[in-house]
């Protein structure tokens, strides 16, 4: 793997997850593939389980780890071609991602939206260029539209806990004060879809419908109760309007996953990424039961993030 930007950069979906579960039956096994080695952490904006569950995964393969917040430790970076730099950014990327190079064998890179201009952040523009000016392989830790960590660790989850051959999956928009990226919810459909294990529904108010290339061949429907009805698993996650983008256009409170939802389910699981508004996003009922998986799905955010670092390390 040369690097890890999506689903795309996996060569084998099944060996990828089947890694990641060997690592956490058995994480000091691995602990000499990445001897020597340095990760590079650059986070744009903020994080808790990507930060410590990386760091956490290059320590089981024996790398060493730098962090560096950029939007507070370093100089503003220009990300611009081209631009004459006499204003407040004082370092460009191109230069910034090549100096990092040298001392990195590997960098994670975390950037989110903007959500003001759909076309900039669909470039996806500064993971882009790391991938670009970098000269060591790049790990999105985040970006704009993607975060295939947490889809990884979530199908690891999903396969955790359920043997059956086709698994009905829903990924249910939820509600949330705020307006917030698209990336998890493009992400998860994506990895969903080229899982050949799960059947994937899509369930979200008029005016939050994924752009196809993410919906792929997924159902989509904006009846919730009907999209619930002998789930397996529900995914729950707010994400801005895709229609009137990075904004908050509905504010039903009625698409909460609460226990009455969930009991329209074939005893399904409930996931979300987290951080996760309890009250608003589900219920404390929900997230609080048996059938929550919220703690074990971020703990393997860890497996999946070095089932990754391994396979990268074994490229080279």
């Amino acid at each position: 793997m040369e690097k890890f930007l999506s689903v795309n950069d996996v060569q084998d979906l099944n060996e990828i997850v089947k890694s990641a579960l060997s690592i956490k039956a058995n994480p000091e096994a691995y602990g000499d593939v990445g001897k020597n080695k340095m990760l590079g952490l650059l986070f744009f904006n903020p994080s808790l389980r990507t930060r410590l569950s990386t760091q956490r995964a290059a320590r089981h393969l024996g790398m060493d780890v730098m962090v560096m917040n950029i939007d507070k430790d370093g100089w503003k970076i220009e990300t611009e071609d081209g631009v004459i730099m006499d204003g407040d950014k004082a370092e460009h990327l191109k230069d910034a991602a090549a100096v990092i190079s040298q001392y990195c064998d590997i960098i994670g890179v975390r950037s989110f939206p903007n959500l003001q201009d759909k076309e900039e952040d669909y470039a996806d523009g500064i993971m882009k260029d790391f991938v670009k000016y970098a000269h060591v392989p790049i790990v999105s830790l985040e970006s704009a539209t993607r975060h295939p960590l947490q889809s990884l660790a979530d199908l690891v989850t999903i396969r955790e806990n359920s043997d059956k051959p086709k698994k009905k999956v829903v990924l249910t928009w939820a509600p949330h004060p705020r307006a917030l990226p698209q990336a998890v919810p493009n992400s998860f459909a994506e990895w969903m879809n080229a899982a050949d294990d799960v059947e994937l529904v899509i369930t979200a108010p008029e005016g939050y419908e994924l752009d196809p290339e993410f919906v792929g061949e997924a159902t989509f429907t904006t009846d919730q109760d009907e999209a619930l009805k002998d789930a397996d698993f529900v995914y729950a996650k707010n994400w801005s309007s895709t229609t009137e983008y990075g904004k908050v256009v509905c504010k039903d409170n009625s698409w909460q996953v609460t226990e009455e939802k969930m009991a329209l389910t074939n005893n399904g699981k409930f996931m979300h990424c987290l951080p996760i508004r309890r009250n608003v996003v589900a219920s404390d009922g929900v997230l609080d039961s048996d059938n929550s998986l919220i703690i074990e799905e971020a703990n393997n955010r860890t497996f999946a993030a070095a089932a990754v670092l391994k396979a990268i390390l074994e490229t080279e």
